[in-house]
């Protein structure tokens, strides 16, 4: 028997998420392992009218392509992945993964040309997000790789995706509201701020948002979400940060991150695990040691780092910075194939000023 939170799921990724319309094309990306979920909003959305169509991810393709691919491939960005980019009007994309170390191995050198070479795709995707002529949400599956990351049982860690989705309500649709109705006002004040400073453990950051557009996640694009963000300007970053929890990306871990900038450029990066790694992404392109974004989480129904950034940024009393690319719609101009998000947690002592007002202290706002 199907949980029925599956079907609950699906109901809020169509119909509030993406809010699919009839005769529009949307793309349905996922492992097998996320089955259930895809049959049901297939068959969601061809009762909507829409025309949907699945990407299937095989196991190990990722592996393979990263072992054998030359540099020649590596460069090529192929015609049909950006024909989708272009025409698709909806995305929904799954995260289930059968092994989340499975690019452990992999040439760091070779993921940083691959992640520039599609820096194309990205401001395609990002753009055409950013007028709101394709519309996406990415979310998360239950499998037993992310559950042993958070270091949970499979039952476990459904009921904290689950919960972290508000599916256990009767009206997870009125709960998601509800956290935009927060956001916004949080975003009313904030807005009001031009210079903002963090401060905690071996952290005193300062960056400027002057003319900035600060944005509400209320589970549109992200689910669950839970946060408000922004795009810095690209050369007022000055000072240093120190991440609370490891920088996950491309199946890599790195511990302690450590970063020092100067007129917006992460000028020394260093970790206590997965330096190598972590330089070798930073410097993919000329975008991508500056920050894209800035933002601070505010899903309170998320308690615990789980090693899965789409849930740990979203942690309530904690914030996050992406080097490499912004999002257009905040005004951001900077433009990179990375988009690496790092979450600093300000639970214990940390605090946010604006324009010298502290106005966040211990993970909670003042105002």
């Amino acid at each position: 028997m199907q949980d029925p939170r599956i079907e609950k799921l699906a109901d809020v990724l169509l119909n509030y998420c993406i809010k699919l319309k009839n005769k529009q094309l949307l793309c349905i990306a996922g492992s097998p392992l996320a089955t259930p979920l895809i049959k049901e909003l297939y068959k969601r959305a061809l009762l909507i009218g829409a025309y949907p169509y699945t990407r299937i991810m095989v196991e190990g393709i990722e592996e393979i392509y990263f072992k054998y691919a030359s540099d020649e491939q590596l460069r090529f960005i192929s015609p049909l992945r950006k024909f989708e980019m272009q025409k698709i009007d909806s995305l929904v994309s799954i995260i289930s993964t059968y092994n989340t170390k499975s690019l452990t191995g992999v040439n760091p050198r070779k993921q940083a040309l691959a992640q520039k070479t599609n820096a194309p795709l990205t401001k395609i995707f990002m753009d055409r997000s950013a007028k709101e002529e394709l519309l996406w949400v990415g979310c998360m599956y239950p499998t037993f790789a992310s559950a042993q990351d958070a270091g949970m049982s499979l039952t476990d860690y459904e009921n904290f995706v689950f919960s972290a989705c508000k599916l256990g309500s009767k009206n997870p649709v009125a709960e998601w509201q509800k956290v935009s109705e927060y956001n916004a006002r949080l975003i009313k004040y904030i807005s009001k701020k031009k210079k903002i400073r963090i401060v905690a453990d071996e952290t005193d950051l300062t960056y400027n948002v002057a003319g900035r557009k600060w944005i509400n996640c209320d589970g549109a694009a992200n689910f669950p979400d839970g946060e408000i963000f922004t795009a810095p300007i690209e050369n007022s970053a000055e000072g240093c940060i120190r991440f609370t929890y490891p920088a996950v990306f491309g199946g890599r871990e790195v511990e302690d991150v450590r970063l020092e900038f100067r007129n917006g450029k992460a000028v020394k990066a260093r970790a206590s695990k997965g330096e190598d790694f972590m330089n070798a992404m930073l410097d993919t392109d000329k975008g991508s040691r500056y920050l894209g974004e800035v933002a601070i989480g505010t899903n309170y129904d998320i308690k615990d780092f789980s090693k899965n950034t789409l849930f740990d940024e979203k942690i309530g009393g904690t914030i996050h910075m992406a080097l490499g690319a912004a999002y257009p719609e905040t005004g951001g101009k900077n433009r990179s194939g990375l988009h690496w998000d790092m979450v600093c947690d300000l639970r214990q002592g940390g605090e946010i000023y604006g324009d010298g007002e502290l106005f966040y202290r211990n993970g909670k706002f003042l105002k």
